[in-house]
């Protein structure tokens, strides 16, 4: 892409990864950067404030004088300060722009703790580095080399032979992170094994990380983000990995996921009861299609009202996961696809193989592009036969408003939704899309 402006720009720099560490219950992000970075970021987020994110978060407020004379020693006492005000199990030191233009040597502080026995890591993060799905990986990868190396003393490496790492949702990038992870540890347990989420209330908190290294091997559901973090956990403790390219939504989906990592757990030993893993997908399945059965008779009446083809303007795991799940088990055809998470060029290819593979019949355009504005306006300039439905960032429903096309607002930011813990993972995720894209058109009728 060439230099110029890019619009509604829906990640953020590399910072934003501190929300990684606000998702770890007890953990403390402590930011050596300008005085708004820590606001600015949950800002973007909404409603992401946690036990210490946002305004909470301890922030060496980096002014001219650090630029002049250095920030370490305020670093230090910031550092210090926190451990005596925030009751925290983990501290993660991040630097901003003007920190990591300086040079400053955030590590020696990092260690000085380390060594008085204090649970601390630093990652070096200024913004400019790169977005905040790259660096959400480095993070990981961070928190494991400096905390979670120290414990493997206590752990035999892949000795659970049922128990896996998941790394899925990137925590509040994905808004509905609480719901989908929820989500897939139900479904992951069912079928006979023991889950390290290691995000949000369900997890538990630094435990859960000190036995990373004891899983049997690593479930990564995404195209491309947080490949470095399983590639990482191949070399230093062995542990294989299984790959699912997209968000599983609905039973076409979660089926196929489920029984990919039933197949993969068997092969790496793992002692799981096929029979029952799935005849726990099949009950979970014939529940789904029962409530969709409930539907024939409204959408044989609605028929004429209802979208027959869906933009989406999101990340690559969202927009493979919602198209395969529209074509295949809504009928709703996905027209041009728009990217927009900075995908690196070396995955661009196989997220539009895995594109192409949802149909035969039909061809799914798709656009890698950071620049959100451009795809509102190939929208625009789009026309095709009966309604049409977007589903993106709030910024979108105004798209929707001049083309007439219902809207769901899946994607941050936005002022349009509130989510706790909706998620649309699995069998429950897909009867919760085909809720929202129903209820939006029936709204109409009011």
């Amino acid at each position: 892409m060439g230099a110029g402006i890019i619009e509604q720009e829906r990640f953020t720099c590399a910072l934003g990864a501190m929300q990684t560490v606000v998702a770890i219950p007890k953990a403390l992000p402590i930011l050596h950067s300008g005085p708004g970075c820590g606001d600015m970021v949950s800002g973007f987020f909404q409603r992401s404030k946690g036990y210490a994110g946002g305004s909470t978060t301890p922030c060496s407020n980096f002014s001219e004088k650090e630029v002049v004379f250095g920030g370490v020693n305020r670093l230090r006492e910031l550092v210090d300060n926190s451990y005596k005000i925030l009751n925290s199990d983990l501290q993660v030191i991040f630097t901003g722009c003007t920190a990591g233009i300086v040079g400053d040597d955030v590590q020696s502080v990092a260690e000085e703790f380390r060594d008085q026995g204090k649970p601390i890591v630093y990652v070096e993060s200024p913004g400019f580095k790169s977005n905040n799905y790259v660096s959400h990986s480095v993070v990981v990868n961070a928190i494991i080399d400096q905390y979670v190396s120290q414990y493997e003393d206590e752990s035999t490496f892949r000795s659970q032979k049922n128990t896996v790492n998941v790394f899925a949702s990137i925590p509040y990038q994905d808004m509905f992170w609480r719901g989908n992870l929820d989500e897939y540890k139900r479904l992951l347990e069912a079928i006979g094994l023991k889950v390290n989420i290691l995000f949000g209330d369900k997890s538990e908190g630094v435990r859960e990380w000190q036995s990373i290294p004891k899983a049997n091997f690593n479930i990564l559901v995404s195209p491309w983000y947080g490949k470095d973090i399983v590639d990482h956990l191949k070399d230093v403790y062995g542990q294989p990995y299984v790959q699912y390219p997209n968000i599983p939504i609905g039973a076409n989906e979660t089926e196929k996921f489920l029984n990919k990592v039933i197949a993969f757990a068997i092969e790496q030993g793992a002692d799981i009861n096929e029979v029952e893993a799935k005849r726990f997908i099949k009950r979970e399945s014939d529940a789904y299609y029962a409530q969709l059965e409930d539907l024939a008779t409204f959408l044989l009446e609605f028929r004429y009202g209802l979208p027959n083809h869906a933009h989406i303007i999101h990340d690559a795991g969202y927009v493979l996961g919602i198209s395969k799940f529209l074509i295949n088990e809504t009928g709703v055809i996905p027209k041009e696809q728009f990217i927009v998470d900075d995908t690196p060029e070396k995955y661009q290819e196989e997220i539009e193989k895995e594109l192409k593979s949802i149909s035969k019949k039909r061809e799914v355009p798709v656009f890698f592009s950071p620049d959100a504005g451009l795809a509102q306006n190939r929208i625009r300039e789009t026309e095709h036969k009966g309604k049409g439905i977007i589903i993106g960032a709030g910024w979108d429903k105004q798209i929707a408003r001049e083309k007439n096309y219902d809207f769901i607002s899946a994607a941050i930011p936005t002022d349009y939704r509130l989510v706790m813990r909706t998620g649309y993972v699995g069998f429950a995720g897909g009867l919760r899309l085909i809720e929202d894209i129903y209820s939006n058109t029936l709204s109409k009728f009011a």
